[in-house]
């Protein structure tokens, strides 16, 4: 997910506001592939910039050579900017095979009919992912498997350690106006996330510490519980400098002290642990838990290299591709026997990209109007993106 672009134009947002307001699923009418073939010769996948790399970046890292020789399968990709965008062109293109979706966009994928079950047994691989991430309710939906993870982590809570001597214990500096360590306001220093599902971090601090509003899960809020929240970044827009979605603009920001405090990826923090010399940089996660993200790549319905795309996915679950991507994104692999006897990564790579922050991470969801089955009728993903263009537009 690095390398956020800015927000698509009125008429994509339409699109997106479309696949996101239904809570039924419209089935894939796509028939589940049964048993593979030959490959087609090609595989398109839109994915996340660093998700999909032959070595054009730094030769160190490619792990899509090695497959399209035993494949035979050329892989194409394009680079989405957001998850919006990534809805906006599976939803309008048949030309793309898979999609490397966020918690924020799987559910609508699925929901609008773009993305069809995965039949497991093609493959084998999935059998080593991470447990923790076999049930995920962002991929798993009335019974069904669409897609097989890919890689994940935590919204973590970056700081300069100039000014903060000690973490941060809570995320109170990003969401409420007050006087930092170094004796000056937090007004202007600080940087959140660019995108509507950042009010679930809004909603995770207030379940903390307003418990009357009675938050259980911050994707499932009702009226009152949004409201709520709403209120609480309208608050927070004169704290925030820049809502985030490029990776590159916000390590610059915190190596000016542009920003000095705010939600981040491990991705991030461990550029700015790395620059010559070393940016004053740690981060944390505070005691409210954060929010997160766990991608999982996506079979499109109506695939046009369907045979491919299936060897792509077990591929992608290797263990030297997932330890080489956590290496080069700043995740964690879905697969956890990659965190060990990987050069790339390192022995403590993937201590260092969070994997033992599991428990304390809510993962990206696209809110549902039944409240993801556990009764009431909460908030839809549409209002979302109507109340969080309020809270930017201040």
């Amino acid at each position: 997910m690095s390398q956020k672009r800015p927000w698509l134009v009125t008429l994509s947002v339409t699109v997106l506001l479309l696949a996101a307001c239904g809570s039924k699923s419209s089935t894939a009418k796509a028939p589940a592939v049964k048993t593979l073939g030959a490959g087609e010769g090609a595989v398109s996948i839109v994915a996340w910039s660093g998700y999909v790399e032959r070595g054009e970046n730094d030769k160190k890292y490619d792990w899509v050579t090695a497959f399209e020789k035993s494949s035979g399968c050329k892989v194409s990709v394009k680079v989405a900017g957001t998850s919006d965008e990534m809805v906006q062109l599976m939803t309008s293109s048949k030309s793309y095979d898979l999609v490397t979706a966020s918690g924020d966009a799987s559910l609508r994928l699925i929901r609008g009919g773009t993305v069809q079950a995965v039949n497991l047994d093609l493959v084998p691989a999935y059998t080593s992912v991470d447990k923790r991430l076999q049930g995920g309710a962002w991929y798993n939906v009335d019974g069904k498997t669409y897609g097989v993870p890919y890689q994940w982590g935590p919204n973590v809570l970056m700081y300069n350690t100039s000014i903060f001597k000690t973490p941060p214990t809570s995320w109170k500096p990003v969401f409420e106006q007050m006087t930092l360590p170094d004796g000056k306001s937090n007004v202007g220093r600080v940087e959140a996330y660019d995108g509507p599902i950042a009010i679930a971090d809004g909603a995770l601090y207030l379940k903390a510490h307003q418990p009357s509003l009675g938050i259980k899960d911050p994707y499932a809020l009702d009226q009152k519980q949004f409201d709520a929240v709403v209120t609480l970044l309208k608050s927070q827009r004169k704290l925030v400098s820049q809502y985030w979605h490029d990776t590159t603009k916000q390590v610059d920001d915190f190596k000016s002290k542009a920003a000095v405090v705010g939600s981040s990826w491990p991705y991030q923090v461990n550029t700015l642990a790395a620059a010559t010399p070393p940016a004053p940089i740690a981060s944390t996660i505070p005691s409210e838990g954060a929010t997160g993200w766990a991608d999982t790549t996506m079979l499109a319905t109506n695939a046009p290299h369907p045979n491919c795309a299936y060897k792509w996915m077990e591929w992608s679950l290797g263990k030297k591709t997932q330890g080489d991507v956590a290496s080069w994104f700043g995740s964690v692999p879905a697969v956890p026997t990659a965190c060990t006897g990987n050069a790339l990564l390192g022995a403590d790579g993937c201590k260092t990209n969070g994997i033992d922050k599991f428990d304390q991470i809510s993962f990206w969801k696209t809110p549902q109007t039944n409240c993801f089955g556990n009764g009431g009728t909460c908030v839809p993903y549409s209002a979302w993106v109507t109340k969080y263009q309020e809270i930017k537009n201040g």
